[in-house]
């Protein structure tokens, strides 16, 4: 029986990067990721919480820490979180806790949560329907963004509405093992 090691947060940082390079910017899943990652405003932050909870007090502290930077340092932020909330499920209902802390901090409309997972399943899908694909990641993962940055965004993209619709048809087209293929290079 082999044991998978536990990776440093070194191999996290640089799985990520991959990811983002080569997904979520080489695929173009976000047209608007190319920007912020070029300028250096992405705050990559690789968690050591072990518990839900531990996790909820960072992502309290990096939510006040993004909100009180200026956007032009830091635009957003992934808080990548490899030992805690491994199982999707409890990723799932983890994120009813995470709006509920944007909530209490007063941040709706300034900041939002989204997520990423390696088990990702939109509702209503299968495990291995190809859709999924667009918001998996190496590691659990919640991306901290500034309202007002993706409205922006969104309004200098054209046909906005189609993003998610050409996701799908990528990763159709690239299917999980070529997806796998793409974050192994």
């Amino acid at each position: 029986m082999h044991i998978a090691a536990t990776p440093t947060d070194a191999q996290v940082e640089a799985d990520i990067r991959r990811w983002l390079e080569r997904a979520v910017i080489g695929l173009n899943l976000c047209p608007f990721a190319k920007a912020v990652y070029a300028k250096e405003q992405v705050r990559i932050v690789i968690s050591d919480a072990s518990t839900a909870s531990a996790l909820l007090e960072q992502l309290g502290e990096e939510l006040v820490l993004l909100r009180d930077t200026p956007a032009t340092q830091t635009d957003t932020t992934l808080l990548v979180h490899p030992q805690v909330l491994g199982d999707f499920l409890d990723y799932n209902d983890f994120l009813d806790t995470a709006d509920a802390l944007v909530e209490a901090l007063q941040l709706e409309g300034v900041l939002q949560v989204a997520s990423f997972h390696p088990d990702y399943q939109f509702a209503g899908t299968a495990p291995d329907d190809a859709e999924n694909l667009t918001n998996r990641a190496p590691y659990p993962c919640l991306h901290l963004l500034r309202e007002d940055s993706v409205a922006r965004a969104v309004a200098a993209y054209p046909e906005p509405d189609s993003i998610i619709e050409r996701n799908i048809k990528t990763m159709q087209a690239l299917g999980a093992e070529g997806f796998a293929a793409l974050l192994n290079k």
